[in-house]
């Protein structure tokens, strides 16, 4: 019986038909950009650690059949997947990330292409999609969208600042490495949730702080 079942077993009435998923596209990034998305995704890598899923610009395809159907946010998290190593992210083998992150570039069309990508969203199933423009006025820099009931709603937001159902933690306005307007996250607290440099130095002062304290 358990001979039956194994694959060298199994006969097929046709060979497949392979399907490429593309792992990459050259697309320009402005410098602002890239520093916005980097320093989240490290934030985020540091912050959920190994146990979690962190992406930033790769391929998510929802679709087996239809490669076209795709997105590449700027920066995903997928809950309690561990961390890995990945050329793109297939939902059928690694399940649908819960937060999708979208850093808004001068080059992009806020009409009828967000439009779209926003349709993608909800077809993949994501649970919770934030869009930065750091270009926007103050207090319409960020934009979020909650799934509720299967649809794709977005959320009142007020004064660039609200909670990230995803992590249970809070969205806000920052400075990020020299760039006066990014995307950041504070605690409970309304502390700010460090990446692994800002982790590191913070040690350190804390260190030369108690250094300094004692008697020479």
């Amino acid at each position: 019986m358990l001979h039956a079942l194994r694959g060298d077993a199994v006969e097929h009435l046709r060979p497949p038909r392979p399907i490429h998923f593309p792992e990459f596209e050259l697309v320009a990034e402005g410098k602002r950009h890239l520093t916005l998305r980097t320093f989240l995704y490290q934030l985020l890598l540091h912050k959920l650690g190994a146990g979690h899923s962190v992406g930033s610009d790769q391929f998510v395809y929802w679709n087996a059949r239809d490669p076209k159907r795709k997105l590449a946010p700027d920066v995903f998290v997928c809950l309690d997947v561990p961390n890995e190593s990945f050329g793109s992210w297939k939902t059928w083998e690694r399940r649908v990330p819960e937060l999708g992150i979208e850093i808004v570039s001068p080059s992009e069309d806020a009409g009828d292409d967000w439009e779209d990508k926003l349709g993608r969203y909800h077809e993949l199933g994501i649970r919770e999609l934030v869009r930065f423009d750091p270009e926007a006025e103050v207090g319409a820099r960020l934009r979020i969208w909650d799934r509720i009931d299967h649809d794709l709603v977005e959320r009142r937001v007020a004064a660039d600042a609200t909670t990230c159902l995803t992590l249970g933690l809070t969205w806000v306005v920052r400075e990020v490495d020299g760039e006066p307007v990014g995307l950041r996250l504070t605690d409970e607290a309304g502390g700010l949730v460090l990446n692994a440099l800002e982790s590191a130095n913070a040690r350190i002062r804390e260190l030369e702080a108690e250094l300094a304290k004692r008697p020479r």
